[in-house]
C-alpha cells in the first residue's frame, strides 16, 4: 500500500523546522518502509517548492503563497489540488493529516482521510487554561467531522478530543513509536548532571523548574543544568521564556545552568546519553516522543503526572510522576535519582523494558499496518 503524510514538520535539513509530530511521522515511515509499504510525506508551510528522496522516502515541500484575502482557505484548496494530482498519478491509498488547526478542513481528496491527534490547539487550550481563537476551534472541528477515520496517540487525548468536538466516530488508539535499536543506552554518564530539553514554553512546564531545582540545587551544589531547545515568547507576560526562567533561578543554579540552545536531532540524542537526570514537568501533550527517546535510552526521569503520563510512565517503576506544581516533592524525587546510582539503573532499565514491550517501532508499525490494511479494504 502507499500511504502519504501531511504535515508542517519533518526532521530533515531542507525542511522548515521539526518536533514531536515530525519524529513520530519519520518513525512510522521508516517502519512501513521497512515492511515493503510506500510512503510519500507532503510538508506544508515550507518557504519554497521542493521534492527529494530521503532514506527511500519521497519528501514534497509545498510552499506558503501569499492571497490578497481568506489566505487560510485558499492555502488550503492548493494543498487539496497538489495532493490529488499526486493520489491520482501514484496510487496513495491514504492521506494522514495531523489534528492541529485542521489543515485538512475543506479539502475533498481522492482517497480516505485519516486524522492522527496529536493535540488540537482546542486540547491545548483546555490543559493550559487558556481562551482558543474561534476560527481555529471551527477548522479543528470540520476536520475531525469529516476525515473518514480518526486516530489518537494515547487514550487520555482521545477522551478530551471527543469531549471537546463532540464527536460522535469511534477514535482508534495507536501510540506514538520509537526505534529501541537506535535509542539505546550508551553508557556515558555525567554524574550529577540534568537535562531538560523541548521547548522552552510555559505549557512544557519550564517555568517551574527555577523553584523546582533551586531546592535541588542547595542540597546538591554540584548538580548542573543543561537547557536544550528553542526560546519562545511566553504568551502571558510577552518576555522571553527563558528570561523568566532565569528571574527565579538562585545565583547558584545560575551558575551551574548551561543554555544549548536548538540542537540537531543527532546532538539531542548524544545530550540524553550524558544525562544523570532527566526532568520533563509538562502540564500539556499527547504522548510525547521526548518521554519515549529518553525511557529508551535508559534514563530515570522526573515527568508529571497529568492525564497522558499514566499511559506511558508508572510512578515509582519506570521513573517518577509528580505533579509540576508540586515544587518540594518534584525536587525529592530528582534528589533521589542523584543520591541512588542503583535506584536510577533499576528504573532505568524498567522504563526501556516497558518501551520495547509496548511503544517499540516494532509493535507500533504492525499496529498501523494492521489498521490501513483495514480501511483500505473497507
Amino acid at each position: 500500500m502507499h500511504i502519504a503524510f501531511l504535515t508542517p514538520e519533518y526532521p530533515h535539513a531542507k525542511v522548515a523546522k521539526t518536533g514531536g509530530i515530525g519524529t513520530s511521522i519519520k518513525n512510522l515511515a521508516e517502519g512501513l518502509m521497512q515492511q515493503q509499504h510506500r510512503v510519500s510525506i507532503f510538508v506544508f508551510g515550507q518557504k519554497k517548492d521542493d521534492i527529494f528522496v530521503d532514506s527511500g522516502i519521497t519528501v514534497h515541500l509545498i510552499k506558503t503563497r501569499k492571497f490578497k484575502y481568506l489566505g487560510w482557505y485558499f492555502q488550503r484548496k492548493l494543498i487539496q489540488r497538489y495532493l490529488n494530482k499526486y493520489i491520482v498519478e501514484t496510487s496513495i491509498n491514504a492521506v494522514e493529516a495531523p489534528d492541529w488547526t485542521g489543515i485538512t478542513a475543506f479539502m475533498s481528496l481522492k482517497c480516505p482521510i485519516v486524522i492522527r491527534c496529536h493535540g488540537t490547539d482546542a486540547y491545548f487550550c483546555k490543559l493550559e487554561q487558556r481562551t482558543q481563537k474561534k476560527k481555529n476551534y471551527v477548522l479543528e472541528r470540520r476536520a475531525l467531522h469529516n476525515a473518514n477515520h480518526v486516530i489518537s496517540v494515547s487514550q487520555f487525548n482521545a477522551q478530551e478530543t471527543t469531549s471537546i468536538f463532540k464527536l460522535k466516530k469511534e477514535i482508534r488508539i495507536i501510540h506514538n513509536g520509537i526505534d529501541t535499536n537506535h535509542f539505546k543506552p550508551q553508557n556515558t554518564i555525567d554524574k550529577g548532571t540534568i537535562l531538560y530539553f523541548g521547548t522552552l514554553i510555559r505549557k512544557k512546564g519550564v517555568l517551574e523548574l527555577p523553584h523546582i531545582l533551586n531546592t535541588v540545587t542547595s542540597q546538591f551544589p554540584e548538580m548542573t543544568f543543561r537547557v536544550a531547545g528553542n526560546d519562545t515568547l511566553d504568551n502571558q507576560t510577552q518576555k522571553s521564556t527563558k528570561s523568566l526562567m532565569l528571574e527565579q533561578m538562585s545565583d547558584t543554579l545560575k551558575g551551574n545552568t548551561t543554555w544549548l540552545g536548538a540542537l540537531p536531532y543527532s546532538a539531542i540524542k548524544a545530550e540524553i546519553a550524558k544525562a544523570h537526570c532527566i526532568v520533563l514537568p509538562s502540564f500539556a501533550e499527547a504522548f510525547p516522543m521526548t518521554w519515549l527517546e529518553s525511557m529508551a535510552m535508559e534514563k530515570a526521569m522526573v515527568t508529571s503526572n497529568i492525564g497522558w503520563a499514566n499511559e506511558l510512565m508508572l510512578d515509582e517503576n519506570t521513573g517518577y510522576t509528580v505533579h509540576p506544581k508540586d515544587h518540594e516533592l518534584f525536587a525529592g524525587r530528582i534528589l533521589k535519582l542523584l543520591n541512588d546510582d542503583d535506584l536510577r539503573e533499576r528504573l532505568g532499565k524498567s522504563a526501556r523494558q516497558r518501551v520495547k514491550k509496548l511503544f517499540s517501532s516494532q509493535v507500533i508499525t504492525k499496529q498501523n499496518i494492521d489498521f490501513y490494511s483495514r480501511i483500505i479494504k473497507t
